[in-house]
């Protein structure tokens, strides 16, 4: 069973939110929040494998507590469970070290779907934020293909951009799960960074083109 915690000031959404996981076997809602101010003391009390984060909250915004969830556990997965869809937002969550960017008209099912992929190691994105994404790294002036990736490692690359995991990286291709791997080892050795969300990040600092 996979834990989640909430941080969310809106408490009709909250109270949805815990109604829609109360009687998953898959997923149990261990803390639900208005705020982040004690983010550290309440991760340390509910352990939760999964963040829920609201970006707009009073007093301390999500994107800032982020480094403070990853200090308390780098083992949590964090989503951005949020209304925006501005460049800005969407750059300054990843960059902190979040692991999905999931827009809150997202139906339950994708929601679940999301949960599932940022612990398989995917980074889960809404279809209209991996479109928006894809538009912002084409529309830029950056070289191409400065890291020397290959075609193929190109079209991976996008494809994690577009939120998919690993394995739907592998079947979107045609390919072996253990070369979808690969070619994601390669791609992580070639931009210097360590994971999917850090690849994602790089490519929105540095606005590398496709």
């Amino acid at each position: 069973m996979i834990k989640l915690v909430l941080f969310e000031d809106n408490s009709k959404l909250r109270r949805s939110i815990s109604f829609l996981f109360q009687y998953s076997e898959d997923y149990k809602l261990v803390g639900a929040y208005e705020n982040v101010l004690n983010a550290k003391e309440v991760l340390q009390k509910d352990l939760p494998d999964v963040v829920l984060l609201d970006i707009d909250m009073p007093e301390m915004d999500g994107i800032s507590a982020i480094p403070i969830i990853k200090e308390t556990n780098p083992l949590i997965s964090v989503i951005m469970y949020t209304q925006f869809e501005h460049d800005e937002k969407l750059f300054n969550s990843f960059c902190a070290g979040a692991d999905g960017y999931i827009l809150k008209n997202t139906s339950p099912l994708k929601l679940f779907e999301a949960i599932d992929e940022v612990r398989q190691g995917g980074v889960p994105l809404s279809p209209a934020v991996a479109r928006k994404m894809l538009n912002f790294f084409q529309e830029k002036k950056t070289p191409k293909n400065k890291y020397g990736l290959t075609d193929r490692e190109r079209e991976v690359l996008q494809l994690l951009v577009k939120g998919y995991s690993v394995k739907l990286i592998a079947s979107e291709l045609h390919i072996a799960y253990d070369t979808s791997r690969s070619h994601l080892r390669n791609i992580y050795h070639k931009l210097h960074v360590q994971c999917g969300k850090e690849a994602i990040a790089k490519v929105l600092a540095e606005r590398i083109r496709f």
